[in-house]
């Protein structure tokens, strides 16, 4: 496979960015080799600067849910722009993205748009502990929020703990203020609640954890902490950066039917342009600025040609059978897939419109530790395999793939296709 252009452009870009990317995981340092630099998409297929076109399960980390180049989205964008593309003042676009999500989604009841999923959350953190009054947050090893300095917190020895940062630059003080526990343990959280009483503002959790595997829940466990945070006066936060929009328009809460207190929103609501969200009661949010003393602003929250975008995209996700189809689609690719692992070299587990490749003999992973480092080395000989075969995934074996509206049954046959032929290398 010829990758001339993208190798030279990777040379020059180490020239003006750090790694020579904008993003960590788009270096390929997980998988090896040269990153791909693509010059379009359109559909569910996407071309890259040496003409070598794939079909992409990547999906931009999950936003393109219709896929690339959408033309109901390119023509509520194209039209907007020609008004203008920034006001730094109020638009009736606003009005109409929130009201849009506010009379289909029952779990919250007023909302601000931000620029990404990162601001979301850390807009939301913010609240919780002004609404509360309470500074301590606990998280789950295996969730990842963005890069919010609170957030970018690893676990320590010990079922409970305040860990260690896992980025440099992050002060020891915010460090102690976030609890870091195991994912789908209720002794531990029970352990935390009884240790920090009175001390916790919120629980934060990826209600479909889908940033450092597919590691599914379960409605219990998450039943679990919104009995827990109502005995202690704590919010229960569901980050829906990833679900939201993608497993049902409610997100995971709509699908396990479990209200959290504060809900962020990000990828899918821009229809693949910057935004983000957060939202819950009118109680709860009548504390952020102007309203109450939580501060949050930006210039580019509410931008017209993001809010545009969204409304296209998310009127297409309310048609009917819509998230049924996506569901129809992932599993024929999942079982179409598994049908040609005969020597159970992996798994592949899915919900909704998700799924992620695991180098496992176990029948479930829901905790971060159940998942073997060291399989990922095979990982990287499927992903360049399927480069080859013309299968974009995300460049790392952490990551999760995503089946969009534009994914056609002829690009599902040809992706079982492409691992058969790419699972010849492994066995």
């Amino acid at each position: 496979m010829n990758i001339t252009n993208s190798e030279k452009l990777f040379a020059e870009a180490k020239n003006y960015f750090p790694g020579g990317v904008n993003s960590p995981v788009r270096a390929f340092k997980s998988v090896g080799g040269s990153p791909i630099f693509i010059k379009k998409g359109k559909g569910s297929h996407i071309w890259d600067v040496d003409n070598n076109e794939y079909i992409d399960y990547c999906c931009s980390w999950g936003p393109l849910i219709l896929g690339h180049a959408n033309d109901v989205v390119l023509n509520a964008v194209n039209e907007t722009m020609h008004n203008g593309t920034s006001f730094g003042a109020p638009t009736e676009l606003e009005n109409k993205l929130a009201n849009l999500i506010l009379t289909f989604n029952n779990y919250i009841e007023k909302i601000r748009f931000v620029s990404s999923g990162t601001e979301a959350v850390m807009s939301a953190i913010r609240l919780a502990r002004g609404y509360t009054k309470r500074n301590k947050i606990l998280k789950f090893e295996g969730c990842y929020h963005g890069h919010v300095d609170s957030l970018l917190v690893k676990a320590g020895s010990g079922l409970i703990t305040f860990g260690n940062s896992s980025s440099a630059g992050v002060p020891d003080s915010f460090v102690n203020e976030t609890i870091t526990v195991p994912l789908n343990n209720k002794q531990a959280v029970t352990e935390a609640f009884n240790t920090y009483k009175n001390e916790i503002a919120c629980v934060i959790i990826e209600p479909v954890p889908a940033n450092n595997g597919l590691l599914i829940q379960g409605k219990e466990f998450l039943q679990f902490l919104r009995e827990i945070c109502t005995e202690n006066n704590s919010l229960l936060f569901f980050d829906e950066v990833i679900s939201g929009f993608r497993m049902c328009f409610c997100g995971a809460a709509g699908m396990y039917n479990v209200k959290p207190d504060i809900i962020t929103y990000g990828k899918i609501i821009g229809g693949g342009f910057p935004v983000g969200a957060y939202g819950a009661s009118k109680e709860i949010m009548s504390c952020v600025s102007p309203e109450g003393n939580v501060y949050q602003a930006g210039t580019l929250s509410g931008n017209p040609v993001a809010m545009s975008a969204g409304i296209a995209q998310l009127t297409e996700c309310l048609t009917l059978n819509f998230y049924e189809e996506l569901e129809k689609k992932t599993n024929y690719l999942v079982d179409g897939i598994m049908k040609n692992n005969s020597f159970s070299l992996f798994k592949i587990f899915n919900l909704g419109s998700i799924f992620w490749i695991a180098f496992t003999k176990q029948q479930s992973i829901s905790n971060a530790e159940e998942i073997d480092g060291d399989s990922m080395k095979y990982f990287k000989i499927l992903y360049h395999e399927l480069l080859k075969q013309g299968v974009y995934l995300g460049p790392s074996g952490y990551e999760v793939g995503f089946v969009s509206q534009a994914h056609s049954y002829q690009d599902l046959d040809k992706t079982i296709l492409a691992f058969k032929k790419a699972l010849t290398l492994l066995k």
